[in-house]
C-alpha cells in the first residue's frame, strides 16, 4: 500500500457527534477535507448549518443534522439512518461532551459542592450517550467486517486533574475503560475502536470558560510546551484513526497534550 492510500478515507461515509465546534468540527474538516462524506450532528443547529456551508463551499460533501446527544433514541435512529442512507459507515466520533463545575482549580475537598443534577447530566451526555453510540456504530460495522470507533475522552480521566470538574473526569476516566471494553469485543469483526485523550485545547467546553485568559494561563501551566492546543492540532491524529493506517491499533488511549501526561 503507497504512503498516500495508508491514510486515505476518500468515499467513506464518517459520522461525528459535535460538530458546530471545537474539535468535533475539527474532525469533520479533516474528514471532508480528505474526501469522505460526513454526517455532522450537533445540538446547535444554527452553528452546525454555518459550518456545514463553510465546508460545502470548499468542495466537502457534508450533510448536517441538529442532535442533541442526550436523547438517546434520535442519536441511535441518527447513526443507523446515516449508514441506511449511504450504503455504509466506516468512521464514527463520539465526540460530544459537556462539564459542569466545581472547577477549574477547585481543592478536592470541595467534592461536597457537586450538584447531583449537573452530575447526572454529565454522566448521561459524557458517558451513556458513548455507550449507544458505540453500541448504535457496532450494529453496523459488525456485519460490514470493518469500522473506525474514535471516542474524544480526556486526560482529565487518565489522572487525577484538579483543573476539571468531577464530574467530568469521572466520565472521561469511564470511557476509556468502555472504548477498551469495546474494541476487545470488536476486535474479531475488524472493527476498531480507540480513544483521543486530549489536554487543553481552545474550545468552548466549560460555556468558553478558557476564554479566560486567567482560566487559560492556569491551564498552560499544566502543559510542558506552555500554551493550550488550537482545534486544529487535532486533526492528524483524528484522520490517522479513521484511516486504513489504524487497522492494527485498536484498545488505544493517544494522550494529545503537549507533553501533560509526561510530566
Amino acid at each position: 500500500m503507497k504512503t498516500a492510500q495508508i491514510f486515505d478515507v476518500n468515499g467513506n461515509v464518517a459520522f461525528v457527534t459535535g460538530a458546530a465546534s471545537g474539535l468535533g468540527r475539527a474532525m469533520a474538516e479533516a474528514m471532508a477535507d480528505n474526501g469522505a462524506h460526513v454526517v455532522m450532528t450537533d445540538i446547535d443547529g444554527a452553528k452546525l448549518a454555518e459550518v456545514a456551508e463553510i465546508l460545502a463551499r470548499r468542495g466537502g460533501k457534508v450533510t448536517a443534522e441538529t442532535l442533541d446527544v442526550a436523547d438517546l433514541e434520535a442519536l441511535r435512529r441518527s447513526i443507523l439512518a446515516a449508514a441506511k442512507r449511504h450504503g455504509r459507515l466506516d468512521a464514527v466520533f463520539a465526540n460530544a461532551g459537556i462539564s459542569a463545575g466545581p472547577g477549574p482549580s477547585v481543592p478536592a475537598g470541595e467534592i461536597a459542592r457537586v450538584a447531583l443534577p449537573a452530575w447526572e447530566r454529565v454522566v448521561h451526555v459524557n458517558l451513556t450517550s458513548v455507550m449507544v453510540t458505540i453500541q448504535a456504530a457496532a450494529e453496523v460495522m459488525k456485519p460490514q467486517k470493518r469500522g473506525r470507533i474514535v471516542v474524544t475522552a480526556s486526560i482529565g480521566g487518565m489522572r487525577s486533574e484538579p483543573m476539571v470538574g468531577y464530574a467530568y473526569a469521572a466520565t472521561k476516566a469511564a470511557i476509556i475503560n468502555l472504548v477498551r471494553q469495546a474494541a476487545i469485543e470488536l476486535a474479531p469483526a475488524g472493527v476498531v475502536v480507540n480513544a483521543i485523550a486530549p489536554g487543553p485545547f481552545l474550545t468552548n467546553i466549560g460555556n468558553g470558560r478558557l476564554r479566560d485568559p486567567a482560566v487559560r494561563e492556569a491551564f498552560a501551566r499544566e502543559v510542558p510546551q506552555g500554551r493550550l492546543a488550537d482545534p486544529s492540532e487535532i486533526k492528524g491524529l483524528a484522520l490517522l484513526l479513521a484511516s486504513p493506517a489504524a487497522s492494527f491499533i485498536t484498545g488505544t488511549v493517544i494522550p494529545i497534550d503537549g507533553g501533560a501526561t509526561a510530566v
